[in-house]
């Protein structure tokens, strides 16, 4: 028999254990945190004492984000591997959206920067032939395309150690069909003489003239996703056909140009 004498009233359980009131009805509902005794005129709960410490595992479940039906089966399986493994699938639950919150608020700083920037950004559109060129070149799949500096952390040492002399401007290659995610094949590239040889993993090739629509972006970096776009419109307003990736050109220097002046071209192939 419960002794009665010794339980604790729901509003006295609930400062103690930090849960309201509500919830603590909610969850004697669906069977997760039932009271020690409930009074069967008044429905009036009481809890006992040692109670407390599942209250509280309840609380911790809850904040880390586990539903109901999850809390009431984790408690039953809290001193098994089960309750382990919840845990540390629920940690990379939170990892994921971690990650994908920052990259949203990543985007909303570019919006608020490029807003900010309309005024002093200046992109030109026209049809302009993408001109031959023989380039030395470093190809490798990256995370995102934001991990261009990556290829470019590795190609220039390379080309340092290689000797290999730089004859012209730089850029990058999108080598993929398709826009994606993630694990995007890019190729970063310098113009290099005739006759220039190299090892891997560099390799020297001819880039071919072709017909392309032009984005010529005077601006930082990060509004290059926004000339892309005008890039895209203009494509489809004339309805030109594309037949391949994004080609890159950096027009100068980013380790001795300030941000605002940065001068891009963007290339968009086409039929």
């Amino acid at each position: 028999m419960t002794d009665i004498s010794n339980l604790i009233a729901i509003g006295q359980f609930s400062s103690l254990t930090r849960l309201s009131v509500r919830m603590l009805r909610h969850y004697d509902a669906n069977g997760v945190l039932v009271p020690a005794q409930v009074d069967a005129t008044t429905g009036y709960r009481r809890y006992a004492a040692t109670q407390l410490a599942d209250a509280m595992l309840v609380r911790q479940l809850r904040d880390v984000g586990f539903g109901v039906p999850a809390i009431g089966a984790l408690l039953a399986a809290r001193d098994t591997s089960t309750f382990t493994r919840a845990l540390d699938q629920q940690r990379a639950v939170l990892v994921d959206e971690t990650r994908a919150a920052q990259h949203r608020l990543t985007l909303i700083d570019q919006m608020r920067q490029a807003h900010r920037l309309e005024n002093t950004m200046s992109i030109t559109i026209d049809q302009h032939t993408f001109a031959a060129r023989r380039i030395i070149g470093l190809r490798d799949t990256i995370p995102t395309y934001g991990d261009e500096g990556q290829l470019w952390g590795r190609f220039m040492p390379a080309l340092q150690s290689q000797g290999i002399d730089i004859t012209g401007l730089g850029g990058a290659i999108n080598h993929d069909d398709g826009f994606k995610e993630s694990d995007v094949d890019t190729e970063v590239w310098l113009e290099v003489a005739d006759g220039t040889t190299a090892q891997d993993p560099l390799s020297v090739r001819d880039l071919p003239e072709q017909p392309a629509l032009r984005a010529t972006l005077v601006g930082p970096y990060d509004q290059i996703g926004e000339a892309c776009d005008r890039l895209a419109r203009r494509a489809a307003d004339e309805n030109l056909t594309m037949t391949g990736g994004m080609h890159y050109v950096y027009l100068n220097d980013p380790s001795s140009t300030a941000p605002e002046e940065l001068r891009t071209e963007i290339y968009l192939p086409i039929a």
